[in-house]
């Protein structure tokens, strides 16, 4: 609420927010990115009001929150632990930015707890449960990509859990659906089937940051890719958005066919050249999410898009456009005191450091290992956790807002690891173990 009254006009990051509102109203699939928050953005267009939008997603937020602490109470009884471990979610000042911005962030972050949720809730969980839970994972995957790897873990556990074959395959079935239907809609819409046009352009962004084009020696068409990294940015930044980028100057941009398969090209051939410097920087910007500060990366600009300022930035050109098609009363953004000081003042103080996380992530890696049972209803949390770490950084770059969806599941985690089954009656334990 103080940050609604605070910042009544939602936070636009860079030129992503703008991409998924222009989307949300013509409802064609995004060339560089799938779709599924811009379908959000289009269920929400009847309120005519993007700070309502900007609601929604806070109480997401909560929702959030509810889950992770409705799941460890299930688990414990221990409501001071449920607290602790909803905590971070619900109190983090950068968690609540993020679900202040026009961004897929937030809405992913629910749909993946919610998933866990229904997939752990029961020891052995029904098909109709795991269908359910498959579907969520499914309509997260479309707001962000790095959801995609969480069905395979999700199915494991069903697997391990020996669940019987109906719920690991309703799972499967209720992910594909949504996902191959997405498909051919972009198919339909660009005439390739997929989920967007620009995953190669991503990775050759990652490689940027170890590729030398000496030791690569790449042909001709993709010398111009050997783009120097520009001073204050990130090497992935530089290339992809810099002055300098040669994706510029190839037709229809970063989000062109051309311009995907020679990032793609060269991007392989950086990897098969260098594996050892590939794996470097994976593991380096896997373990940023553990440092105790926050240095200004990939750039300032994007820093500053992170944080609750005394003043709003004024709307781009592109952007007030996009408003006026959107909002039937459009406002200028704009920082209303004191709830916008009471924020800026809040969000110097109140958040995770990146060394409790790490501690976090041991204390469920540690209660799996005392355990020692791959039953342990840690172990799709803290691989899911850690999967949300390691696929941005092996597959585009580091960035602070990848690092919140993996809290809420290592919380959980945390919580879990030392727990052997749900608190339930011992009839319904029975009962979920004769079926």
């Amino acid at each position: 609420m103080v940050t609604v009254l605070g910042y009544p006009s939602p936070v636009w990051f860079g030129g992503d927010s703008n991409t998924y509102v222009k989307a949300s109203l013509n409802l064609v699939p995004s060339l560089a990115r799938p779709s599924g928050y811009s379908v959000f953005l289009w269920l929400m267009r009847p309120l005519g009001s993007l700070i309502a939008v900007i609601v929604v997603q806070h109480l997401f937020g909560l929702a959030t929150g509810v889950l992770v602490y409705a799941l460890v109470w299930r688990f414990t009884r221990r409501a001071w632990l449920g607290c602790l471990a909803a905590a971070p979610v619900l109190l983090d000042a950068f968690q609540i930015q993020l679900e202040h911005q026009l961004m897929a962030d937030g809405l992913f972050i629910f749909l993946v707890v919610a998933a866990f949720t229904i997939a752990l809730w029961r020891p052995r969980p029904s098909w109709k449960m795991a269908a359910a839970a498959g579907a969520l994972l499914a309509c997260a995957a479309l707001c962000r990509t790095v959801g995609m790897p969480l069905l395979v873990l999700m199915a494991l556990w069903l697997v391990i859990t020996r669940t019987g074959w109906r719920p690991v395959a309703a799972a499967v079935v209720a992910f594909a659906i949504p996902v191959l239907g997405y498909g051919f809609w972009f198919q339909s819409a660009h005439h390739t089937f997929g989920l967007a046009r620009a995953d190669s352009v991503w990775l050759y962004g990652r490689t940027a940051d170890f590729a030398n084009c000496a030791k690569m020696k790449p042909r001709p068409a993709l010398q111009k890719l050997c783009v120097p990294k520009e001073p204050d940015a990130s090497a992935a930044w530089s290339v992809l958005w810099g002055p300098h980028s040669a994706l510029w100057e190839i037709p229809h941009g970063y989000t062109g066919v051309e311009a995907n398969k020679l990032a793609g090209e060269f991007a392989w051939l950086a990897i098969k050249t260098q594996p050892g410097d590939y794996a470097r920087v994976v593991v380096r910007d896997t373990f940023r999410a553990f440092a105790w500060g926050r240095s200004p990366y990939p750039n300032a600009d994007t820093m500053h898009d992170y944080t609750f300022a005394a003043a709003a930035d004024p709307l781009t050109t592109p952007e007030s456009a996009t408003v006026q098609w959107y909002d039937r009363s459009p406002a200028d953004p704009h920082a209303a005191g004191p709830f916008a000081g009471w924020m800026t003042g809040y969000q110097s103080w109140a958040y995770l450091p990146g060394p409790l996380f790490g501690v976090i992530m041991l204390i469920g890696l540690a209660g799996m290992i005392m355990r020692r049972s791959l039953r342990n209803p840690a172990l799709p949390l803290w691989l899911s956790a850690l999967a949300l770490l390691v696929v941005p950084a092996a597959t585009a770059d580091f960035d602070y807002r990848y690092v919140l969806p993996a809290v809420p599941l290592a919380c959980l985690a945390a919580a879990l690891a030392w727990s052997r089954r749900p608190c339930l009656p011992a009839s319904m334990i029975s009962s979920a173990t004769d079926r």
